[in-house]
């Protein structure tokens, strides 16, 4: 995909000419059709090995760029460790009306209320198996990110529809329940929904995918959570049984720093003005936690500092999406190297090493 990187600086101004959800589709398509270069080399030293699956390198790609499952091997082609597909629904739905997602470039900034926009479990199926049976496969794993139907009266009902379906496809699964774009999702993170939806999910992971070696299962917060909230929470995940969270969805936020145009927009802001508040959050569950608890680190990351923080707060991966729209393909491997740097700089062999030191 190097080619991509090269063309990209050409390529933005025509691309921040369009409006955002345009542009992201022209960017997919360009992606299924453009021809894959070398797959790069991954340093050893960024190596993970979580649940026991091997990430080639911790720098992932957060949900809601590649909603369909559409663009996975061309995504690992460009360097990432790991590709988190979805949102997906179990019945295709098309989501909020456009215009629905909104860029700020001047602040790396993007506010977005999509609503998860979905092919449908079905179709996401097919080209999940498409890129299984994709011969090379670059080095990778794949997690895939479920969500409720915008019409489904019990939630708990579609997400195990999707574990069922998906699960046996997926390297890990991502349980959103705290996307602010779908009406009563956020309610599903008070302490006993969490664990009853835990407890249901789990039994189902066990029906659809055995007992030995079922794919993790997460589940992806919100970053709007109280301390009292981030406290009960913590202690629900552990007793759960759950293997890790994704810290941390987009957020009602709105710095004032931000332009008042920008600002007024509903839905949730990600990018750069979410990158403390996310990673404190993760300091502050792997606190509460004991760092019992794995942790994936997303909001804001655009370098390997952001990266490197995240991961001193306790995260044992990151991921990234509104800094690939900023920055281009290229931003992938310029995290993953500067990481590599800071690494070596602090004396750390590899990243577990470094896991939790920050706090």
């Amino acid at each position: 995909m190097d080619v991509l990187a090269f063309l990209y600086p050409a390529l933005r101004p025509l691309l921040f000419a369009l409006d955002a959800e345009t542009a992201h589709r022209l960017t997919i398509k360009a992606l299924r059709i453009l021809p894959r270069g070398p797959v790069p080399a991954h340093n050893p030293a960024l190596r993970v090995t979580l649940w026991d699956r091997h990430f080639p390198n911790p720098v992932g790609l957060a949900a809601g760029f590649d909603k369909n499952a559409e663009i996975i091997a061309p995504m690992l082609g460009l360097g990432f460790g790991f590709v988190e597909a979805g949102t997906v629904t179990p019945k295709p739905q098309p989501g909020n009306p456009r215009p629905r997602i909104f860029r700020d470039p001047e602040n790396d900034a993007v506010i977005n209320r999509m609503g998860f926009p979905s092919v449908g479990m079905n179709a996401f199926k097919a080209n999940l198996e498409e890129f299984l049976e994709t011969r090379p496969r670059p080095e990778g794993l794949v997690g895939i990110n479920i969500g409720m139907n915008k019409s489904q009266t019990d939630p708990a009902r579609d997400y195990m529809a999707l574990v069922r379906t998906l699960g046996p496809f997926a390297d890990y699964i991502t349980v959103n329940i705290s996307s602010p774009n779908t009406p009563g999702l956020r309610d599903l993170q008070e302490p006993q929904a969490f664990r009853d939806l835990a407890g249901q999910l789990l039994e189902e992971r066990a029906r659809a995918c055995g007992r030995h070696m079922p794919p993790p299962l997460l589940v992806k917060l919100s970053p709007d959570l109280g301390e009292r909230q981030q406290e009960d929470l913590a202690r629900a995940a552990l007793d759960s049984g759950i293997d890790g969270l994704i810290l941390t969805n987009t957020t009602l936020d709105r710095p004032v720093h931000l332009p008042e145009s920008f600002r007024e927009e509903k839905g949730g802001l990600s990018g750069q003005p979410l990158s403390e508040k996310s990673t404190d959050m993760i300091r502050n569950f792997y606190r509460l936690t004991g760092g019992k608890l794995p942790i994936i680190g997303a909001g804001g990351v655009s370098s390997g500092l952001d990266a490197y923080d995240k991961i001193r707060a306790g995260a044992s991966l990151v991921q990234i999406y509104s800094a690939l729209a900023f920055q281009g393909p290229g931003v992938v491997k310029r995290i993953t190297a500067e990481l590599a740097q800071l690494l070596k700089k602090d004396g750390y062999a590899t990243i577990d090493e470094a896991v939790g030191k920050g706090i």
